[in-house]
């Protein structure tokens, strides 16, 4: 099994100094130092990839232990183009998730323990800017994107692919825009070739996007 983590972006919103990915949120440990530390406890070190592009250089001296891949084009291209990279060089299950998100460990087993294809999401509220879920009613994922509405809760951004989906998966991130979020390709799996992915509820489980400093906040404040 493999884990691939996304950090080519810039996160101009958070309005750091340094890439997203190596926000200090406690003890000195980065948003990627946390991350790396809860997936290595299912999926060793040296089978997590992480993609980077903005000030890849810092990223890299930060972690030499991990496995990078390089995005040159991360200024014009989005998660789908990213992922697309990693995900050529696996065949085998793999977790992925955005490099800014900050997460219980559970998580992880919630989503590696299932028969199928998962996507991580809760049943908060969601504004516009968030990509959104609706299911079927055989419980699986109908539609995920920003434009679902009426929406039954957010997708959080940590994801599990089967192996036998990959090849559905990688044609689809292919397929989308490269502007597209990654969400667009499973999206199009579901709907174009009747791939069955389950939402994974938190359950109460503590997970959260760090976009701006009001998210930043929330998080540190999770540690106390």
């Amino acid at each position: 099994m493999k884990a691939v983590i996304l950090a080519a972006g810039m996160g101009t919103r958070l309005g750091g100094e340094v890439p997203k990915p190596l926000t200090i949120l406690n003890n000195n440990k980065s948003i990627i130092n946390f991350a790396v530390e809860k997936i290595s406890e299912f999926i060793s070190e040296n089978n997590i990839f992480v993609v980077v592009g903005y000030k890849k250089e810092m990223i890299i001296e930060k972690n030499p232990n991990l496995t990078f891949i390089y995005n040159e084009n991360y200024q014009n291209t989005n998660t789908s183009k990213s992922l697309l990279k990693a995900l050529n060089k696996i065949n085998e299950d793999v977790l992925f998730l955005n490099g800014d998100i900050y997460f219980d460990k559970q998580i992880i087993q919630k989503l590696i323990e299932n028969d199928y294809s998962g996507v991580l999401v809760d049943d908060k509220k969601c504004s516009e800017e968030e990509v959104k879920f609706i299911t079927s009613q055989d419980g699986y994922i109908k539609r995920i994107s920003k434009q679902v509405d009426p929406a039954e809760g957010e997708a959080l951004g940590i994801n599990f692919m089967k192996k036998n989906d990959l090849v559905a998966f990688k044609k689809h991130l292919n397929l989308v825009d490269k502007q597209d979020y990654f969400e667009k390709a499973i999206e199009a799996m579901i709907i174009k070739d009747n791939v069955k992915i389950l939402p994974v509820n938190t359950d109460g489980l503590f997970c959260h996007e760090i976009d701006f400093i009001e998210d930043l906040n929330i998080v540190k404040k999770s540690f106390f």
